[in-house]
């Protein structure tokens, strides 16, 4: 650290200035994009230090030594903007005002939007910037408009193609906002800060503590915020691209939201024979077509909206033994108001995989039996999709959610269908992965069916893989029994006697 603080302050016209400086040490933060390197000076009179980011060592370098020579001419710095005078003096002529934060936001959505992402995607996308948007009012709304807010930051402002449409020459053009909004869509756009003022430490912080809480002020999941969190770095590092900011505050901001461990509820992990016995009551229900929706899932691991796209060019099954099916798409249900043709629910890339790219997974004989079976007396969809609708559509998560819980009313105890136990159809899944670990199967196959990485999977199934905590329990009495010459339970396979 250097420190020049032997002058007094002097005054300039275009504000106050002073000597009194302090260059610390450049500061390397890690981020997913890779490294950065932070220049940070205080200057007297300012709230928070300067901070720089840049994207090698050698910018961070050469950008320190010119404040250190600044400092050591013994030049003035302005207290407003914390740059030496003479930047200043050389200067471009000042640019026009700043952007709101709003603008930039709304634009930053439109250029994701274009991208084609996901409609779940595009939905936690608005969520978030909506999130981010209520933090950065100059006042609060007036009360009748306070409700309307956030509906209309997620339903209009973030959702493009609501608010608009391209044309024929490219560009995008905009819609009239529906009655009931343009009063609130009117007040935002003329009471949102400039996205300048995220510069400032205690606005960002502001802005990170939203981000962070639901609607009822409690805390949000830890990916919920890990999510948003995400996607307020990305609109920040747009704005520094585009130049309305230096550079992305949040290079410089030490919070770090806490780190996302999700582990799957073993209460959650049906055994087979209730498992079996829950499909049988679907069977016998007023939906039998959907038996085989489940069992797929139970027996194949394969999320609800891979089983929706499960056409029949991509199945082998044999008459007897084991078969495959070849996963290559997944159609989850998301509301239409975020996909590019709202009418029509269509396929996308398996989640965490590149366009084209395909899973394929292994039919357990009971499965292709009940495969066989359901074709046999439900045909397919003309595109040969094995689960439809009556109109021929995706099946409905509310429909099928509807006719498990009739299930499960019918085939568990009492107690049973009050517990978490496959309480919803995609606890099926869990419960095949949870069996092929546990039948031993090697978890990098495991995990090459289920669609994961190894490390994912063994934090997230950690607490399904039957006889680990006995089997540790086990290791620590053999190494008192190693000691003392006593045991309290059976020796571990494999172990030495001593």
């Amino acid at each position: 650290m250097t420190s020049l603080r032997s002058k007094p302050t002097a005054s300039w016209e275009r504000g106050p200035t002073t000597f009194e400086v302090v260059v610390w040490a450049i500061r390397v933060r890690e981020r997913t994009t890779g490294k950065r390197w932070q220049v940070r000076w205080t200057v007297a009179g300012r709230s928070h230090p300067v901070t720089e980011t840049f994207r090698s060592s050698k910018s961070a370098e050469s950008r320190r030594a010119e404040i250190l020579t600044a400092v050591r001419k013994g030049e003035a710095f302005d207290v407003d903007t914390g740059r030496p005078v003479s930047e200043l003096r050389t200067a471009a002529p000042p640019s026009p005002a700043a952007r709101t934060w709003l603008a930039v936001a709304r634009e930053f959505c439109d250029l994701k939007w274009a991208e084609g992402q996901a409609p779940g995607t595009r939905r936690s996308l608005a969520q978030a910037l909506a999130a981010a948007t209520a933090a950065l009012f100059t006042d609060e709304p007036p009360a009748r408009l306070a409700e309307l807010t956030r509906e209309a930051l997620v339903s209009w402002t973030f959702t493009t193609g609501a608010r608009s449409k391209v044309g024929t020459d490219g560009r995008r053009v905009e819609f009239d906002p529906p009655a009931g909004w343009a009063e609130v869509l009117g007040w935002m756009e003329g009471h949102t800060r400039p996205i300048t003022d995220l510069a400032d430490p205690d606005v960002l912080r502001a802005v990170l503590t939203a981000v962070g809480r639901k609607l009822d002020g409690k805390p949000a999941a830890p990916n919920t915020l890990t999510r948003r969190r995400a996607v307020l770095d990305m609109t920040l590092d747009h704005a520094a691209r585009r130049g309305d900011l230096e550079a992305n505050p949040l290079d410089a901001e030490e919070w770090r939201p806490a780190r996302m461990v999700m582990i799957v509820d073993r209460r959650v992990v049906v055994d087979h024979p209730r498992a079996v016995a829950l499909m049988a009551a679907v069977r016998a229900g007023a939906a039998p077509q959907l038996e085989g929706f489940f069992a797929v899932t139970y027996y194949a691991a394969c999320r609800p909206g891979e089983v929706q796209e499960l056409r029949r060019d991509q199945l082998t099954l044999p008459t007897s033994g084991w078969g495959q099916a070849a996963i290559v798409s997944n159609n989850p249900e998301v509301s239409p108001r975020w996909a590019d043709d709202p009418s029509e629910r269509k396929g996308r890339a398996l989640k965490h995989r590149q366009p084209g790219q395909i899973r394929v997974v292994p039919l357990h004989p009971d499965l292709v039996s009940l495969l066989r079976r359901h074709l046999d007396l439900y045909g397919t969809a003309p595109d040969g999709r094995l689960f439809r609708s009556t109109g021929g559509l995706a099946v409905a998560n509310d429909t099928y959610r509807k006719v498990w819980a009739k299930a499960r009313t019918q085939a568990l105890t009492e107690a049973e269908a009050a517990s978490p136990l496959a309480a919803r159809p995609y606890d099926l899944r869990h419960a095949a992965v949870s069996r092929w670990l546990n039948a031993g199967v090697s978890p990098q196959k495991v995990a090459e069916w289920a669609g994961h990485t190894v490390a994912v999977l063994l934090r997230i199934y950690a607490a399904c893989i039957v006889g680990e905590e006995q089997r540790a329990m086990r290791l620590i009495d053999a190494s008192f029994s190693a000691e003392t010459g006593t045991t309290n339970g059976p020796q571990v396979a494999g172990d030495h006697e001593t």
